[in-house]
């Protein structure tokens, strides 16, 4: 017999069917709820909502537990590739060596955009910030491709679109950069693996060929892989929302790129490191900064520890920690604001003010130390989360579409506004 949950109301019982996961998470199925006793749930922010199942991501906060596909994220960034990520996240298993490097050839043979493109960056002012130039380009990918817009692709076309997408994403990214600071744009080489082509696109000029270390080309890779999904979070939920009206794949991803560009969402990382260069402005005294984030009368706050979902230590902090450590350890770097970066890290990890309230340094804390370190601009910082983040909200945005009877997101809403009333002319109000 199915489990279910009684409600109470206005006097009559009502069965609410019990929904568990895999990882026995336990939730209420109110599908059925309004029809049968009138009412909506109220949950502002979603916080408690879940819209959806899903066999992408597991998180469990409280362990500090981060799974893609069932294989826990530790054990990926130290075994597996940013692209093998990307299959086992849109795909759903482990790649075989055949399928891996089909999927490799399909996105390297994607890495040119259209030369009429070239003309809209150019289009743009040289201050224009790069996720305003991404967000509008990706969804320009569509007027190129007309082909791979019909509703109801074939798997073939759907994994068409899927490659042309994380190729050019890394492309129209790089262009946005060298746009930003008024440099040539660099094409991508064929030899070059997937991270690797895409510094080389960001950082060789028409002196110097870049060519990106081994410590510092792993160390993005493993950052792309902490990045590569988070379950429901704010730009995968809109990619979501946006693709269940079968909008096609290059426009819900550029409604994600828009939500990520938040401060309270990717751009969380750019915060870090403007805190960071406003406490060195104000003479790099970082303790009195500590000082000011305990008192409860001082509306600053420390950016980049503690999350809104990890009770405990976020594990993909633990992990890029090590590799931030080894980066700049490798490129000898003496920066003040990093040195504020590690004095805060320090205290946040030893003193009992934030261990009891659980405000360790987060993934965002120090990936804004690396990509600095990396001398990657602080504008470029949410879209490198965003290219980390592309194989996940490409995941979500496949799993749904391909779901049987799937559903327009349609939220509800409880009405606080004034009752019928009558319209007055302009000259009696």
């Amino acid at each position: 017999m199915a489990e279910t949950a009684k409600l109470e109301l206005d006097g009559k019982q009502f069965d609410i069917p019990v929904v568990t996961g895999t990882e026995n998470e336990k939730g209420l199925d109110i599908t059925r709820l309004q029809a049968s006793t009138g009412y909506i749930t109220l949950d502002p922010g979603y916080a408690n909502t879940g819209s959806c199942t899903s066999a992408i991501t597991y998180i469990d906060g409280d362990k500090g537990i981060l799974r893609y596909r069932g294989i826990d994220i530790a054990e990926l960034c130290e075994k597996s590739t940013f692209m093998e990520v990307c299959y086992l996240l849109i795909y759903g298993e482990l790649p075989t060596v055949e399928q891996f490097t089909k999927f490799k050839d399909k996105v390297l043979f994607h890495s040119l955009i259209h030369e009429d493109m070239k003309s809209f960056f150019t289009s743009y002012p040289g201050h224009a910030h790069p996720m305003a130039i991404l967000s509008a380009m990706v969804c320009s990918l569509s007027v190129y491709h007309p082909e791979l817009l019909k509703p109801d692709q074939s798997p073939h076309e759907r994994d068409q679109t899927i490659t042309r997408l994380l190729s050019k994403v890394r492309v129209l990214a790089a262009f946005a950069y060298k746009r930003s600071v008024g440099e040539a744009f660099v094409y991508s080489r064929p030899e070059l693996d997937y991270l690797s082509n895409f510094m080389h696109m960001m950082f060789t000029t028409p002196v110097k060929l870049y060519e990106p270390d081994e410590v510092t080309r792993r160390a993005l890779d493993v950052l792309f892989i902490l990045h590569a999904d988070h379950e429901q979070n704010c730009s995968t939920s809109t990619v979501r929302m946006v693709g269940s009206s079968k909008a096609n794949l290059f426009a819900s991803i550029s409604a994600g790129i828009c939500a990520l560009w938040g401060p309270l969402h990717g751009g969380a990382n750019q915060a870090v490191i403007e805190m960071l260069e406003a406490i060195a402005a104000d003479g790099g005294n970082y303790k009195k900064f500590i000082d000011r984030a305990k008192d409860k009368n001082d509306p600053f706050r420390l950016m980049g520890f503690g999350h809104r979902i990890y009770k405990n230590y976020d594990p993909r902090a633990q992990i890029i920690k090590k590799h931030c450590d080894e980066v700049l350890g490798k490129l000898g770097i003496h920066d003040p604001i990093l040195e504020i970066a590690k004095g805060l890290e320090e205290v946040a990890l030893t003193d009992p003010y934030f261990i009891e309230r659980k405000l360790y340094p987060n993934v965002d804390f120090y990936s804004g130390i690396l990509y600095r370190a990396m001398k990657i601009p602080t504008n470029m910082f949410t879209v490198m989360f965003a290219l980390g983040r592309l194989p996940g909200w490409i995941a979500h945005w496949k799993e749904m579409i391909e779901e049987p009877g799937m559903r327009i997101a349609r939220p509800r809403q409880i009405y606080i506004g004034e009752q019928q009333r009558a319209y007055k002319p302009m000259e009696d109000r």
